[in-house]
């Protein structure tokens, strides 16, 4: 196991080095370190508005969140497994030609994972609070608890996805009765059945440690709960694995033709977005893409909830802050279109990688549309603010438009990866954090200062469409003699 992990861990890196250089891979964890730095010095400043306790949740369901995303070993593999990049291979494939089994390679793909996310994202974090002690008079047995309930979120949520993405290869109906009884259980919380720490026992030990709590006993009934549930998932998500988890050939009916004759309109993409969707419907990767697209909204959805009903939070988080949330969340759609299949063999192709990109684009909308614009509705029904969707939708579609043709301008055909590219992600958070916040701060003025936050948002959205016009012009001109090798 040792071994298989040890070679795992620098298949990784390489594949991460692969896509930019050493200096760049290094320098995504001095990254966190600044932005942890950065925060846990100014966290003083803003207990004034919302209380430590409510941060420390924030912080302890994000990274949950970020685990589930990370956390899909079972569609990875699978997908490693079917598909070659080039002359390479993954390790994962290798247990048939070499001694050793399929479950074992899954758990060296969980425990490397864990490893390294852990090393390149939380430990650094870790660093940043450490360092702001200098300037700020935090207790180091505070730290300590904050950090050790983080990484007990982590675990909980990389087993949790790890289980359910074995499930779904494996069974949809233990799928589905296993996400159905996760949404109910999250319902059972908002209505006030069930305590978090019973959902998220994480959450559990950080409340009963200082600063929110001071019952060990407690805190440490969490920690055993905690460290069990991880271990339980991954190891229940092991034991599922097949032998030989590519199963049975299946037929798949040929459907290009029928994509083909559908998308006749598109013109010039016709042929590549007809070939987008037939490698979907192929591959039956929709309702992945799907299901990593929807479950964030839901998740944003009871946040929102939570936050306007369940905190004592002064901030009015109404349809059109929520549009602009639902907009940003493009992203995760745009990735898993990009990365559904190998674009090697296009080499030999007469096509370019500006026209894939687009392609992939033009894909993006036609799944996303529909989506989006039912969750605005139905927030807004919710929230009783139908007034607002005038407003609301106009801000979903610019916003969408904006975010995922500025990923495609700066990461082209490989977002999971150049994302990790600290000037990338710089470059990316400037133009995507500083629209959102300011149509987020508008929104919050719309009851008292309805003209001059209309007139604002407005003045946004223009802002927004003539720039994404231009990077939308400007794929052509960045990957023009890029090639697909």
């Amino acid at each position: 196991m040792l071994d298989v992990l040890r070679l795992m861990l620098r298949e990784e890196y390489r594949l991460h080095v692969s896509y930019s250089s050493p200096r760049v891979f290094f320098s995504m964890p001095a990254y966190v370190f600044a932005i942890a730095l950065f925060f846990a010095s100014t966290l003083p400043m803003m207990e004034a508005s919302i209380p430590i306790q409510d941060m420390l949740l924030f912080v302890n369901a994000g990274i949950f969140v970020y685990g589930l995303s990370v956390g899909a070993f079972g569609f990875l593999g699978k997908t490693y497994l079917e598909r070659r990049y080039g002359r390479t291979n993954f390790l994962v494939a290798m247990p048939f030609l070499l001694p050793f089994t399929f479950r074992r390679a899954f758990a060296s793909m969980y425990l490397r994972d864990v490893l390294f996310y852990v090393v390149l994202i939380l430990v650094p974090g870790l660093l940043g609070v450490l360092m702001s002690t200098l300037v700020v008079d935090y207790r180091l047995a505070s730290v300590a608890a904050a950090f050790t309930a983080v990484l007990l979120s982590f675990l909980l949520g990389i087993s949790f996805s790890f289980l359910v993405s074995v499930l779904y290869i494996r069974t949809r109906v233990a799928f589905l009765a296993m996400m159905l009884g996760f949404a109910m259980a999250i319902v059972a919380y908002g209505i006030g059945l069930i305590p978090l720490s019973l959902l998220l026992p994480s959450w559990g030990f950080q409340s009963n440690l200082r600063p929110l709590g001071d019952d060990l006993s407690a805190a440490a009934w969490y920690l055993a709960a905690s460290l069990l549930a991880s271990a339980a998932m991954a190891t229940m998500a092991v034991l599922l694995v097949r032998e030989a988890p590519l199963g049975k050939a299946t037929k798949v009916k040929e459907s290009y033709p029928r994509f083909f004759d559908a998308f006749r309109p598109a013109r010039s993409l016709q042929a590549l977005l007809s070939k987008e969707f037939s490698d979907m419907a192929r591959s039956g990767g929709v309702s992945k893409m799907l299901l990593a697209y929807v479950v964030p909204l839901l998740l944003l959805s009871f946040t929102t909830w939570y936050v306007n009903n369940g905190l004592a939070i002064p901030v009015g988080f109404n349809t059109v802050f929520y549009a602009a949330m639902v907009g940003s969340f493009g992203i995760m759609l745009y990735s898993w279109i990009a990365n559904q299949d190998a674009v090697d063999y296009l080499e030999t192709l007469p096509v370019s990688v500006p026209q894939v990109i687009k392609g992939k684009l033009a894909a993006f909308f036609l799944l996303t549309v529909v989506i989006s614009t039912s969750f605005v509705i139905a927030i807004a029904l919710a929230n009783q603010e139908t007034r607002l969707l005038w407003l609301a939708l106009p801000v979903l579609y610019v916003t969408t438009a904006f975010m995922v043709i500025a990923t495609a301008y700066l990461t082209g055909l490989s977002p999971n990866s150049v994302l990790f590219n600290p000037s990338v992600m710089t470059r990316f958070m400037a133009i995507s954090l500083l629209p959102d916040l300011g149509i987020t701060i508008l929104s919050f003025s719309l009851d008292q200062e309805p003209l001059i936050s209309v007139a604002g948002i407005v003045l946004v959205l223009s802002v927004l469409l003539i720039s994404t016009f231009f990077l939308y012009r400007g794929i052509q001109e960045k990957f023009e003699h890029a090639g697909f090798v």
